[in-house]
């Protein structure tokens, strides 16, 4: 079931104005633990010591320092913060549009559906066109303090939206060790053989975390009196290199 909207805003593109509302499209699922006490089975509690005196030290004697060089930080203060924070708005100004396809996949990051907040008409007009010419609009708005610029594009049920990561988050490809190479007929035969006997369509409710699941099913045993007997997974051999040309 999809989550609540988690903010509002408006779609901006010159003079049109779209109303949505922004939901989570994804979510992360995990098993998380509590460290406790070993003898007593009691919850620890997190403390901040100082490394000099080796003495805890209550949250309001805490300020936050950058390190800029070993042993030397500037310190940022709360009221600093909200000096260089971004003016509140709700709109999400998009000032490009580009073809979807030049938008390499490692620049996405977190995942929005937009859902419409008012008439349908002009957002069933975006969705159409950015379908229909296969672009995507790069938008930049403000929310919850920080400012963002994300790819709005037209989805399976409607617009979505996804924050991008900025250029230097992202590695480039010069350094790496792979270089394309002369490949023979019989070569490109075995491979798209390969390919052919597992084509399939895409069905994402086939595929679940092993590991959470069995981790999850331990844990129900458990806490229901069980005596856990774990199983390691069989390794896997790689396929050697000679076995692949064959």
């Amino acid at each position: 079931m999809i989550t609540r909207a988690i903010w509002k805003g408006i779609i901006c593109i010159q003079d049109l104005k779209i109303p949505v509302n922004l939901v989570n499209a994804v979510r992360e699922k995990r098993i998380a633990f509590n460290l406790l006490h070993a003898s007593d089975g009691t919850r620890l509690r997190q403390q901040m010591v100082c490394s000099h005196d080796d003495q805890p030290v209550p949250r309001e004697h805490q300020i936050k320092g950058y390190q800029f060089s070993r042993g030397r930080y500037v310190i940022v203060t709360d009221k600093m913060l909200r000096q260089v924070e971004p003016e509140t708005s709700r709109e999400i100004e998009v000032r490009e549009f580009v073809p979807s396809d030049e938008l390499d996949p490692r620049f996405y990051k977190h995942h929005f559906y937009l859902k419409p907040a008012a008439s349908r008409t002009a957002y069933n007009s975006l969705f159409t066109a950015l379908l229909e010419t296969a672009s995507v609009g790069i938008s930049h708005w403000a929310m919850r303090r920080r400012t963002f610029v994300g790819a709005l594009r037209a989805g399976r049920g409607g617009l979505e939206l996804s924050t991008l990561k900025s250029a230097d988050e992202v590695y480039g490809t010069d350094e790496l060790w792979f270089r394309q190479v002369a490949v023979t007929e019989k070569e490109l035969r075995i491979g798209a053989e390969l390919i052919e006997n597992l084509a399939t369509p895409f069905h994402p409710e086939h595929f679940r975390n092993e590991y959470r699941a069995r981790l999850w099913e331990m844990i129900k045993r458990k806490a229901a009196g069980e005596k856990i007997k774990v199983v390691p997974f069989p390794p896997k051999e790689p396929t050697r290199e000679d076995e692949l040309v064959r």
